[in-house]
């Protein structure tokens, strides 16, 4: 897993730090391609790639990588629509229905749109492994399967307000919401108020003509390769080298729970406006209160604890530093992103494996090779 990308841009000593600790994980679970960028609250102090973002030609992961984003998109979509409560344009308290009236529970009370945000609005959580397609597939059609998914999963199917249980349906109703308070199309809003105001250039809805991108790969035994074809929709799955099965470039039907696909600095932007409390070189986006009740875990759940975007596992509520993160996890890729509010650290990890990694070692050892 030798080839790396230099490291960018200002402190070349932070990432030299963990250099073996990285190579150890990845050689330990089989990681082909990996890329970590580390921000403080004004600046990124460094981002380096890892391994091979595609393993057919040898290409090196570096700095500027692109990978799908998966389910951390859903802080781009809860800042957004923090920032339209914070412009009195979204009443987190209103019922759901009132908005997207599909979404209205046949009895008891009606979930909030607060309660999208938590996890707590009672939305299921299907399997997404088939709202994806080729990444060339034109708008039209990521939309008529949003529209499936949606029909088919058109109401809460627990009482609002319950346990918090994870969910992208929620994500996805979200996403409806913030549309139709806007009046814009979710996607070309996020990129007006939120990814151009960031300086997330390299981070949209769709792949960017001449940018690179990591190739995705799923470690399995030869005989499951056709199950995975079967699973997986036409034209995914692609060919495989060694243990490892290739999947073609894709992209996500949903955009307001999974779709974005971009590079770990621009993550790393993202975690830098929530460090510097909703501010970005001089351009407010998010009040500060509102980036504190995105981190503020206050609502016990499964598998995590959740503040209104943010979450934690209850195994690491009594870490030291104390942290909040969001995983973005998908066929091909393993992601994520974290934040240490008081350190005023972020890191972001991206990887092209679908199988999970020890994400919290890696992330550990960065922050020791800062703070040391």
């Amino acid at each position: 897993m030798s080839p790396t990308s230099s490291t960018r841009p200002a402190e070349p000593t932070v990432l030299d730090d963990v250099r073996g600790t990285v190579t150890e994980l990845m050689t330990r679970h089989r990681v082909p391609g990996l890329t970590v960028a580390v921000t403080g609250p004004d600046r990124l102090l460094a981002a380096r790639g890892y391994g091979y973002a595609d393993l057919a030609t040898r290409r090196p992961a570096t700095a500027d990588t692109g990978y799908p984003w998966f389910s951390m998109s859903k802080i781009a979509t809860a800042t957004v629509a923090m920032r339209l409560a914070d412009e009195d344009r979204l009443d987190l308290d209103a019922p759901v229905c009132d908005l997207v009236p599909r979404f209205a529970a046949r009895s008891g009370e009606q979930p909030r749109v607060r309660q999208l945000l938590d996890h707590t609005a009672g939305a299921g959580n299907p399997l997404p492994v088939r709202w994806v397609l080729p990444a060339d597939a034109p708008e039209a059609e990521v939309d008529a399967v949003v529209r499936r998914v949606s029909a088919r999963h058109d109401r809460p199917t627990r009482p609002a307000g319950a346990p918090a249980r994870y969910s992208n349906l929620g994500y996805l109703v979200l996403a409806e919401v913030l549309a139709t308070v806007t009046g814009e199309r979710f996607t070309d809003h996020v990129r007006r108020v939120l990814l151009q105001p960031a300086g997330m250039t390299a981070t949209g809805y769709a792949h960017r003509p001449g940018a690179e991108y990591a190739t995705g790969y799923v470690r399995l035994p030869r005989p499951l390769t056709p199950v995975l074809r079967a699973v997986l929709p036409s034209g995914i799955v692609g060919d495989r080298h060694g243990e490892q099965v290739a999947l073609r470039p894709f992209r996500v039907a949903g955009a307001g729970y999974g779709g974005l696909v971009g590079t770990a600095t621009d993550a790393a932007r993202l975690l830098r406006l929530h460090l510097a409390e909703g501010t970005i070189d001089g351009t407010r986006v998010l009040t500060a209160g509102s980036a504190r009740a995105m981190r503020t875990i206050a609502t016990p759940g499964r598998p995590f604890d959740l503040g209104l975007g943010w979450f934690r596992r209850p195994a690491d509520r009594h870490a030291t530093p104390g942290f909040v993160e969001h995983w973005g996890t998908g066929g091909g890729f393993w992601n994520a992103m974290r934040l240490y509010p008081d350190l005023g650290l972020g890191v972001v990890v991206m990887a092209n494996t679908t199988r999970a990694y020890d994400h919290h070692a890696l992330m550990t050892a960065v922050v020791d090779a800062v703070t040391r």
